[in-house]
C-alpha cells in the first residue's frame, strides 16, 4: 500500500470493519496484507480474520503482523498479535474488547495487555486502554489526526519507555515506575510531547556506566522535542530520593523536594545542559551549565552563581567532584558562595567568598578552620585584589596560627601581593613569595620561596609523636615548586638543630595529596651534638660530634623503602655502657679484643676514637657495615685508651623491620617511630 494521509487511513480501516462486520456476520472473513504504511507506523506480514460470534453479538477478530515499526517511538521489528471481540453499539461507536501481545517491545511493554479500543466516528475520536499487571495507559486521539494524542500513564514500568528514550540518549532505564498526563505528537522525522509527570524509584545507567541513577522519586512538567539531528528537553521538576551519576558529579538526593529546572539538547551521544538551576534550600542553590561528550566524560561546568552550605553540601553533591580532583574525604562546615567555570583541560575562573569556613582532609593532612574572606581568578583577565586569611591552620599534624593573606589574579597566576607571615610552634613560618596557576595541566603549577625562623625544636616533636627535646628550628627554602603532580624543592634546606645542621636537598614529594605520596632527597648531618641527641632518645650516652649523610632517599606512604646511610663520628669521645650495648645490639655483634664481662662491670663510660654504621636500604633488606672489616663482620666503635674497646657487627644483612624494633627496643620505646 503506497504512504497515504492519516485520514484516508482511518477511512480505510473503518471500511475495512464494516466490510468483515458485514461478511463476518454471516460466514466469517480472512484478509492479508503484504505491508500497510502510514504516516509514523508501518507494519508487513499482516493478516485480519473476523468469524460470528456464537450468540450474533458482534464478531471475533484476531489480527496479526509480523513486524511493525514505528521509528518516532524507537519501536523496531515487533510482532503483533490482537485479539478479541469487535461489536457496534447502539451509538453506532465501533468497540474492541480484547487482548495484545506484542513481541520485542522494550521493557516487556504490553507483552500480555488487555485492550479497549473505542472509535467514534461521528465524534471524531479514537480512545484505546491498556492495562497490564497494575500498569495503565489511556490514549485518545482525533481520527483525523491520529499522530496527536493524549496520553494518561500510571504506574508505568519505566522500562517501557526504553523504546522513546533511545532516539534522545544512549540509557536505558533499569527500573521503577512512572505516571505521567502528556499531550504526544508524532512528527515524521520525530516527537513532540509536554505535560506533567511523576517517578517512583526509577532508576537509569549509559554503556560507559559514567551517566547513572537508582531510585530516583519526584514529579514535574517536561518538554520533549526530537528530531534526527538531535533533542531539545526542557524540565521543571522536584525531585526526592535517589542518586545520581553524571561523570565525575555524583549526587546523593536527600528526603525533601529539590527543585531543579533545566533546558538540555542532546546531539549524538552528547549532552548539553544550556540551562541549569538547583535550589536545595539546607544545601546548595546553584544556576549555571553543564556539558558532557558522547562518552559521558565532563566537558564544561560553568556555575554562575552558587550558595554552598557544608557539610550537606559536600555529603550530596561534592563527594564525586573532589575524588576526581583526588580528594576522597572531607570534612567541613560553614558556607561559602561565588562563581566557577571548569573545562575538559580543567579550570578557567573561579571566584569565592566566606565569612567562616572549617574544611579538613579525613586523614587530618591538611585542615583550615575559620577561613574567611574571599578569592578571585580568572585564566583570562586580570582580577581585582582580595584578602583571604584563618584562624587555625593544619599541615601534616603541624598547627599553624592565625593569618591573612593579600591577592591578586594576574596574567593567569595568583599571586601573594606581600609577604606573609604565619605563627608555627612559637616560631614563623614566613611566605615571601607564591604564585599559583590553577589553570595549569601540566609542568609549573605552584611557585614559593619559604623562610623559617625561632621554631619550637620541642613544640615540633610533640606534634609528630617524638619526645620532647631542646633547640630551635631555623632554615629557608629559596624555591619550592609543584610541577605537575609533584614538589620539587630548588636549592636545599638547612636546619640548625642539636647545635649542628642537617641540610635536605633534592627533595621531590610526588603525589602529595594522593594515598600513597612518595618522597626522594638528600640529607647531610653536620657536626650534631651527639650528647643533646642520644639524651632525647634514651639511647645511653655518647659524647662528640656526628657528621653523616643518608642520600638517595625515598619513602613511599611515609614509610622508607630505599636509602643509603652513613653515620660516622671520628673525632672521639666517651660512651656509655648502655650506648654500647644498643649499638651492640643494632648491628647484631658482640665485644671483641678480648674484653670481658666482668671488666665492662667495672667502667660505666669508655672512650673511643671512632664511631661509624652504615645501612643500605634496598626493599627490606638493610645491608649494614661499619668503619672497616673485622674478623667476621664490620667494625662499630674503635675505642681510645684503657680498657680499650672495640664493638663488632656480625649481621650483614638484616630484614629491616627486625632492625626497626632492635631500634625501637634501644630507645624503650620512647623515641620516634620510623614509619
Amino acid at each position: 500500500m503506497r504512504r497515504q494521509s492519516t485520514r484516508t487511513f482511518v477511512i480505510l480501516l473503518s471500511a475495512w470493519l464494516a466490510l468483515g462486520w458485514a461478511a463476518a456476520a454471516h460466514a466469517g472473513l480472512s484478509v492479508g496484507a503484504d505491508s500497510l504504511v502510514v504516516p509514523g507506523v508501518s507494519m508487513t506480514g499482516m493478516q485480519a480474520d473476523f468469524d460470528p460470534q456464537a450468540d450474533g453479538q458482534g464478531i471475533q477478530m484476531r489480527l496479526v503482523a509480523k513486524k511493525a515499526d514505528i521509528p518516532a517511538m524507537g519501536w523496531r521489528k515487533l510482532g503483533v498479535a490482537l485479539e478479541g471481540t469487535l461489536d457496534r453499539d447502539e451509538l453506532g461507536r465501533w468497540i474492541f474488547d480484547g487482548r495484545a501481545r506484542l513481541r520485542g517491545a522494550p521493557g516487556g511493554a504490553m507483552a500480555n495487555a488487555t485492550v479497549r479500543i473505542v472509535a467514534d466516528e461521528a465524534a471524531n475520536t479514537l480512545a484505546v486502554t491498556i492495562a497490564q499487571d497494575k500498569a495503565l495507559a489511556e490514549v485518545a486521539l482525533p481520527m483525523d489526526q491520529v499522530s496527536h494524542a493524549q496520553i494518561t500513564l500510571k504506574n508505568l514500568p519505566a522500562g517501557w519507555l526504553q523504546g522513546l528514550l533511545s532516539t534522545v540518549w544512549s540509557g536505558r532505564p533499569t527500573g521503577g515506575k512512572v505516571d505521567a498526563d502528556l499531550a504526544l505528537d508524532l512528527l515524521d522525522a520525530g516527537v513532540q510531547a509536554a505535560g506533567q509527570f511523576a517517578l517512583d524509584g526509577v532508576g537509569f545507567d549509559t554503556p560507559g556506566g559514567k551517566m547513572a541513577g537508582q531510585k530516583v522519586s519526584g514529579s514535574g512538567r517536561l518538554g520533549l522535542d526530537t528530531s534526527p539531528e538531535g533533542a531539545t528537553i526542557d524540565l521543571d521538576a522536584a525531585l526526592r530520593g535517589g542518586e545520581w551519576l553524571l561523570g565525575p558529579l555524583y549526587v546523593d538526593l536527600p528526603a525533601h523536594p529539590v527543585q531543579l529546572s533545566l533546558s538540555a539538547r542532546t546531539q549524538k551521544g552528547a549532552l548539553g545542559i544550556r540551562r541549569l538551576r538547583v535550589t536545595d534550600p539546607d544545601a546548595l542553590q546553584l544556576e549555571g551549565e553543564l556539558a558532557f561528550d558522547a562518552k559521558g566524560d565532563m566537558a564544561q561546568m560553568r556555575f554562575d552563581r552558587f550558595n554552598a552550605r557544608f557539610p550537606a553540601a559536600y555529603e550530596r553533591y561534592g563527594k564525586g567532584l573532589m575524588r576526581s580532583w583526588g580528594i576522597d574525604g572531607l570534612k567541613a562546615t560553614g558556607e561559602v558562595a561565588g562563581h566557577a567555570a571548569i573545562g575538559a583541560n580543567g579550570p578557567s575562573a573561579f571566584a569565592f567568598q566566606t565569612s567562616g569556613l572549617d574544611l579538613a582532609m579525613a586523614d587530618g593532612r591538611l585542615g583550615v578552620n575559620g577561613l574567611r574572606g574571599s578569592l578571585d581568578w580568572s585564566a583570562d583577565e586580570d582580577r581585582p585584589a582580595t584578602k583571604l586569611g584563618w584562624r587555625s591552620l593544619q599541615v601534616y599534624r603541624i598547627p599553624n596560627g592565625a593569618a591573612e593573606g593579600n591577592w591578586r589574579s594576574k596574567g593567569g597566576a595568583l599571586t601573594l601581593e606581600k609577604p606573609l607571615a604565619i605563627p608555627v610552634l612559637d616560631g614563623d613560618l614566613r611566605v615571601l613569595s607564591l604564585a599559583w596557576k590553577p589553570a595549569a595541566a601540566s609542568g609549573e603549577r605552584l611557585q614559593t620561596s619559604l623562610a623559617l625562623t625561632q621554631v619550637d625544636m620541642g613544640a615540633f616533636a610533640r606534634a609528630v609523636g617524638w619526645p620532647a627535646f631542646g633547640g630551635k628550628l631555623g632554615g629557608a627554602v629559596p624555591s619550592l615548586r609543584y610541577v605537575d603532580d609533584r614538589l620539587e624543592l630548588g636549592g636545599g634546606l638547612s636546619l640548625n638543630v642539636f647545635d649542628g645542621f642537617v641540610d635536605i636537598t633534592g627533595m621531590v614529594l610526588s603525589r602529595p595529596f594522593g594515598d600513597a605520596p612518595v618522597l626522594a632527597g638528600n640529607i647531610a648531618l653536620r657536626k650534631l651534638d651527639l650528647a643533646q641527641m642520644t639524651s632525647v632518645f634514651d639511647f645511653g650516652n655518647i659524647t662528640g660530634r656526628l657528621n653523616g649523610s643518608i642520600d638517595d632517599l625515598r619513602l613511599v606512604a611515609w614509610k622508607p623503602s630505599a636509602f643509603k646511610a652513613s653515620l660516622v663520628a671520628d673525632q672521639g669521645g666517651r660512651i656509655s655502657q648502655k650506648a654500647v650495648n644498643n649499638l651492640t645490639t643494632v648491628g647484631g655483634g658482640g665485644m671483641a679484643g678480648g674484653l670481658q664481662g666482668t671488666v665492662m662491670k667495672l667502667f660505666k663510660t669508655f672512650g673511643y676514637r671512632r664511631i661509624g654504621l652504615t645501612c643500605t636500604l634496598k626493599g627490606d633488606v638493610c645491608t649494614m657495615g661499619g668503619l672497616g672489616a673485622a674478623k667476621d663482620g664490620y667494625t662499630i666503635v674503635e675505642g681510645s685508651g684503657l680498657p680499650h674497646l672495640t664493638v663488632v657487627g656480625h649481621q650483614r644483612e638484616v630484614d629491616w623491620p627486625t632492625l626497626v624494633r632492635r631500634l625501637q627496643a634501644a630507645t624503650k620505646g620512647d623515641g620516634p617511630t620510623i614509619q
